[in-house]
């Protein structure tokens, strides 16, 4: 849940340096000193509610590999890993198209922004259903585009990838993202995100701005957070739009974690720092063990340092952006020390999401914040 990325001690030569979270508004002297993952755990499926387990740290340290995925390409991508333990771009679409309709209506969501996209896994999905649809991302980290361009985007026909539009760069200055060129380009190559909606050759304004997998946790600041709420209000058509977040907390987020869930051909672990309660920061690390590989342990696939914000600061934070109201929408998830096992997401992905005005304190819930332009 956080940006702080961990330096792995054995890099791929092509692994190109991550920035933190420090990066956001920072010279660049600052930056190059910086490393920054790519994505975060997502609201969905990737609440705290594993199964505890120190089956992990028993294993021989001859297991552990420091290093990403890539080291060995007879191993999967750690980005693969990802989609498959943390992601549910179905869920979130079909959150997403009911937000739209309860609060903007009178027409379909078409175009969709992705912020902190990583693979872009939920902008390539959200194309399929409707010929007429687009999708932005925007993600700095280069490594994660260049993987979703070459197993996300190229694999979805000519069709849908013409409609995608990938921007490498920092959601706190969008107007600085450059395009990401495909192996089947779109016939607007040198549209910037900044291009205003008079504009022919512009890209459609958003319906939908979503930043999804805790990524607002990365931004440690108030100023940071309002800043970039407010280039998600920019982004928004005039005729009505929505930015949705997601956010999770708990009391079992404020403690030491470590939850383990097990799918058929890995074991996903989250593991969670202690929690400073003056700085409300925390760090998480994902790490997986590959059964099908010699149980090689992928130590600090994703490393993150995050500020866990409280609801009633990210709706102040989205008033003073300049949105008009702001909505909650609440899950309670399993209780992290209740759970004995759990095989891939079990029971927590059919809990739904409820709209509130008060929620009680559980030990792990889940929300969707949705402001409305």
């Amino acid at each position: 849940m956080g940006k702080n990325g961990k330096k792995q001690k054995n890099q791929n030569q092509n692994h190109r340096i991550r920035k933190d979270a420090s990066y956001y508004l920072v010279d660049e002297e600052q930056q190059q000193q910086q490393t920054y993952p790519l994505t975060q755990p997502s609201n969905n499926n990737d609440d705290p509610s594993l199964t505890n387990s120190d089956d992990e740290e028993q294993e021989s340290d001859n297991q552990n590999i420091e290093s990403t995925v890539n080291d060995d390409s007879h191993l999967p991508s750690k980005f693969s890993l990802y989609q498959q333990s943390v992601q549910s771009p179905k869920g979130d679409i079909s959150y997403l198209q009911m937000f739209f309709l309860t609060y903007i209506g009178g027409r379909a969501p078409l175009h969709l922004q992705e912020d902190f996209c990583g693979t872009a896994l939920l902008s390539t999905e959200w194309l399929r259903s409707d010929s007429r649809r687009t999708s932005v991302g925007l993600d700095f980290d280069l490594d994660a585009l260049d993987w979703c361009i070459e197993n996300n985007v190229n694999k979805v026909g000519a069709d849908l990838s013409s409609r995608i539009f990938l921007y490498h760069g920092n959601v706190l200055q969008p107007q600085e993202a450059k395009l990401v060129k495909n192996s089947l380009p779109n016939t607007m190559d040198n549209i910037t995100l900044e291009e205003t909606e008079n504009d022919s050759e512009a890209l459609p304004p958003r319906d939908i701005v979503c930043a999804f997998n805790f990524s607002c946790c990365c931004l440690h600041s108030r100023h940071e957070l309002v800043t970039y709420f407010k280039h998600a209000l920019n982004a928004l058509s005039k005729k009505g739009g929505i930015f949705v977040m997601d956010l999770y907390g708990g009391t079992s987020s404020e403690c030491e974690l470590k939850m383990q869930r097990k799918f058929p051909n890995f074991t996903y672990t989250w593991e969670q720092a202690g929690f400073d309660i003056v700085q409300r920061k925390t760090r998480i690390s994902l790490h997986y063990t590959l059964l099908n590989h010699q149980k090689k342990k992928l130590r600090h696939a994703f490393s993150y340092s995050w500020r866990l914000w409280s609801l009633p600061e990210i709706k102040d934070c989205m008033e003073e952006a300049g949105f008009r109201f702001v909505h909650f929408w609440i899950r309670q998830m399993p209780d992290s020390e209740n759970i004995k096992s759990m095989e891939g997401f079990g029971s927590a992905r059919d809990i739904k999401y409820e709209e509130v005005t008060s929620f009680q304190q559980q030990d792990s819930w889940n929300a969707y914040i949705v402001a409305v332009s």
